[in-house]
């Protein structure tokens, strides 16, 4: 299956060592783009990790297998990506501590009657 999405979230590498040597595993999370927006986690692993393409604001392509499996009669499910491809990158929305503040637009020295119509 294939999903295109906007990498929005990258949560902690994991790693762990088990008889056939190390693992890595990286979770993200991704927005779909539409009218109603979804969130997804996605996770990949090993080698499929690349960092340079991990990157906040990238539109990728992502190809995935759903994998499900119970626990004490429960059931999850796994998104598990096989292949990533980078679409493009997206500008980023600036840090709050960048964004303008009203203060600019308007100044208490105005005269509050001037060219409103009202």
């Amino acid at each position: 299956m294939q999903l295109t999405a906007i990498l929005t979230q990258l949560l902690p590498l994991q790693t762990g060592e088990s008889k056939n040597g190390t693992w890595r595993k990286q979770d993200m999370i991704v927005e779909t783009d539409g009218q109603y927006p979804k969130k997804i986690c996605v996770s990949i692993w090993g080698d499929k990790i690349n960092e340079n393409q991990l990157q906040i604001g990238n539109l990728l392509n992502i190809f995935y297998e759903l994998e499900s499996r119970e626990y004490n009669n429960k059931w999850y499910t796994d998104i598990k990506a096989w292949k990533i491809e980078t679409i493009s990158r997206i500008v980023t929305p600036m840090p709050n501590d960048e964004i303008p503040t009203t203060d600019n637009f308007y100044s208490q020295d105005e005269d509050d009657e001037g060219d409103l119509p009202f």
